[in-house]
This record gives structure tokens, C-alpha cells and sequence, in this order.
């Protein structure tokens, strides 16, 4: 099905899925749907900035923010619609450009990528999301340059933990689950009353085997918040490989005797 369903304008029917539970004014969609996206909730950030849209269609950060969470979601083509349709109201949005990149770097057009991020960076365009999909661009070439731009995101965000978190997402995507762990620990260091962050350390360690160390991870991540729906379903996957293992070396057992 189609996540178009979930950016609509008013008059739009959702079909029968409940309406989520929504601000009052544009200002406050754009803050929930901010929050949610930084708890690893895309699905409900998109429904958020689409809600934002339902006030204003000329709100440039909530197109950008319903691009961005459609990237996270993995809906790569759906994100290029909306990234089209986006330029077309606003051409010369560095952040916008930056997220166009983001998501042809990924669909494998990367000569097209790095194209949209020049022109970002042309526009005159700041800040640490420039960098972080300048970084992805490269990353979706296997260019040595993503280090460098990564750097630069998280050395120039004023220790805003989201960007280093976003910055181990990238490279998570990539499976440079040890890159993104060193990222994850910055965020970690930045904000450590925060679950998401623990939880994300603890998938890099996961990935990387270092099974003890993510099951210590999870369990602060969840003890921060036992509602991080991330840190939840991580707790299952690293459940079914606890599982595994104990069959494995059952199996092991059966076999030599």
C-alpha cells in the first residue's frame, strides 16, 4: 500500500484508519512531528508533517520533514514524487535539495545525487543536514569523502545529539555498523537520558556480534523508556538470536555425542 495515504490535504479521506492524535495548530504538528521522527517514529512523523501541510502547503519543512521520514521508512520512490513536487514549489531550498539527493544517491543515480547537492550548497545553504546528505551521496558511491562531511555535520551542530544520531543512521544503512557505532556514542555522550540513542548503540553492537554489551545497552534504553518502540523490537531480535544460539549449540551437543 501506498504512503500516500498518509499525506493528505484537507477533504482527503484516510479510509478507515483512525485519525492519530493531532495538535491544534501548524506550529505544534511541526514540533510533534519533530519529536517523533527523533524517537525513530517515521510512520507517525509523516502523518505529523502531513497534518502541518493541511494548515499550510507552503510550510518548506514539513515537505522536507515528510521527505526525510519517507527516506527513513525505506519508501525511496515515494520519496523522489514528493521530492519533485516539493522543488517545484520551492527550487532553491538548500534542505530540500539536500534530501533530492539524499534519496537519487540511494535509487542509484549518483551523478544526479551529487548534482542536487552542489546545487544545495550553492543556494548558500547551512547547517548539519547539508553535510549529512552530502555524506550520504558519497557513502551511496563509496567515496572516502563521507568521512570528512560527517565530521563536519557533527563538529558544527553546537552538540545537537539528533545530528550524530542521524549521522550513524547514514552509515548504518551502508552496514558500517563500527563507523556508526563511534557516531551512536556521541549522541550517547551528548544525551544520555535519551532511549533512542541506547538503542541505536545497541544495534550497532548488535551487528557487530558484541551480543553482551547490546543486551546492556537495550536494558538502559528500556529503562529509560519502556515504551521505545525501537529498543522493543530490537529486544525481539536479539531474543530469536539468543534463541538461535542456545539451539545451535544444542544441536552441537546432539551431533558429538
Amino acid at each position: 500500500m501506498s504512503r500516500f495515504v498518509h499525506l493528505e490535504f484537507e477533504g482527503e479521506s484516510s479510509g478507515n484508519r483512525p485519525p492519530p492524535r493531532l495538535a491544534s495548530g501548524e506550529n505544534q504538528c511541526l514540533l510533534d512531528a519533530k519529536t517523533a521522527f527523533e524517537a525513530a517514529d517515521f510512520e507517525q512523523a509523516l502523518r505529523l508533517y502531513g497534518r502541518a501541510l493541511e494548515f499550510d502547503t507552503t510550510a518548506a519543512a514539513a515537505w522536507g520533514g515528510q521527505i526525510r521520514a519517507l527516506i527513513e521508512l525505506g519508501d525511496f520512490d515515494q520519496a523522489n514524487q514528493w521530492a519533485e513536487q516539493a522543488l517545484e514549489r520551492f527550487p532553491h531550498d538548500p534542505e530540500l535539495l539536500s534530501a533530492k539527493a539524499v534519496v537519487l544517491g540511494r535509487l542509484g543515480d549518483f551523478d544526479a545525487a551529487m548534482t542536487f547537492s552542489d546545487a544545495a550548497f550553492s543556494e548558500r545553504g547551512e547547517g548539519s543536514y547539508l553535510w549529512l546528505a552530502r555524506a550520504d551521496v558519497f557513502l551511496s558511491r563509496r567515496e572516502a569523502m563521507a568521512e570528512v562531511c560527517l565530521q563536519r555535520a557533527i563538529s558544527g551542530c553546537d552538540r545537537d545529539w539528533s545530528v550524530a544520531w542521524l549521522a550513524a543512521r547514514i552509515q548504518m544503512f551502508y552496514e558500517q555498523f563500527a563507523q556508526a557505532l563511534k557516531s551512536a556514542q556521541i549522541a550517547v555522550d551528548w544525551n544520555p537520558g535519551n532511549a533512542i540513542v541506547w538503542a541505536t548503540v545497541a544495534t550497532c553492537q548488535s551487528r557487530l556480534g558484541l551480543v553482551r554489551l547490546a543486551e546492556s545497552a537495550l536494558a538502559h534504553a528500556l529503562e529509560l523508556d519502556p515504551q521505545c518502540h525501537f529498543a522493543r523490537q530490537l529486544r525481539r531480535e536479539l531474543s530469536n538470536t539468543g534463541m538461535l544460539r542456545r539451539a545451535g549449540r544444542w544441536l552441537g551437543q546432539i551431533f558429538h555425542r
